[in-house]
């Protein structure tokens, strides 16, 4: 059985799901899922749908489904195989938290992902590759190399065909060399505190101001900074009884969560991004 995810904007119009749905039945394709949006404001309408066939071909659904109903309904559109696994590169820095917790999930099967390799740009974090039998790369940043070291970091990707990269607290601003290659398909994770409390202690801030929630915010990465199209985030309630530690500790737990959570979304195909803001489809 063959298993395929189709999503699918375009401006919003009559017919369009009686279209699809009627495309994959006389393809001899089950559907198993759907969810649709319109999106009101914007006029355009987005689905995500996914089928089963028992036979099936890649090449020759593409082309009939664009003769069909790509050009009558002016679609945008992509197509994937369920069964194929993306390739997920980490780029990390010191902070371990998000590498150990999705490194564990990695391990367990719970993310359908190959991780190629590892980046950081110190060797502090060596240990942990090395123990999940994962490839680690130390790539050195300065602000007279960042070039040279992006050049590297995206020849890696290129060579081991990488689908999306994650910034598992990776603490260095990204370039249009990597984000121009990889759009929408770069994943970031920080607190939520941006831009309340900007600056290398965010955590010392917020307890100076006594702040009864903290939060984590998932993103796709782009040249503005820390403002890409947001995929997950959550908040946790803390009082005045939190120490300074006991906020980072809070913080990091949002963080792993939130990220995976980004991840699993990213990996299922149930993000859509429209100027700047996501669709996450149930």
């Amino acid at each position: 059985m063959n298993r395929i995810i189709l999503q699918i904007h375009c401006k919003d119009q009559t017919g369009i799901i009686a279209s699809v749905t009627n495309f994959i039945a006389n393809n001899n394709g089950n559907i198993v899922y759907i969810d649709q949006h319109v999106d009101r404001e914007q006029d355009i309408f987005c689905m995500r749908l996914e089928s089963e066939f028992k036979a099936f071909s890649m090449e020759s659904f593409k082309s009939n489904f664009t003769s069909v109903l790509v050009e009558k309904f002016k679609m945008k559109w992509r197509i994937y195989d369920v069964e194929e696994k993306p390739k997920m590169a980490l780029f990390v820095s010191k902070y371990d938290h998000c590498l150990y917790d999705l490194l564990g999930r990695y391990n367990s099967g719970e993310l359908f992902v190959e991780i190629p390799f590892i980046i950081s740009n110190h060797n502090n974090l060596k240990p942990i590759a090395e123990s999940f039998n994962i490839p680690f790369y130390h790539i050195p940043v300065t602000k007279n190399t960042k070039a040279e070291a992006e050049a590297q970091q995206l020849k890696l990707c290129k060579e081991h065909n990488i689908n999306f990269i994650v910034l598992a607290r990776y603490m260095q601003i990204v370039t249009n060399t990597l984000i121009n290659e990889y759009p929408n398909k770069i994943i970031n994770i920080h607190h939520s505190f941006l831009p309340a409390f900007v600056g290398a202690k965010p955590y010392h801030s917020a307890f100076k101001r006594g702040v009864k929630i903290i939060g984590a915010t998932s993103h796709y990465v782009t040249t503005d900074l820390d403002a890409g199209p947001i995929i997950a985030q959550d908040v946790a309630s803390v009082s005045h009884t939190y120490s300074i530690e006991d906020l980072i500790a809070k913080g990091r737990d949002l963080e792993k969560i939130v990220l995976a959570t980004a991840i699993k979304h990213h990996i299922n195909r149930k993000v859509m991004v429209f100027n700047n803001k996501t669709i996450i489809f149930s």
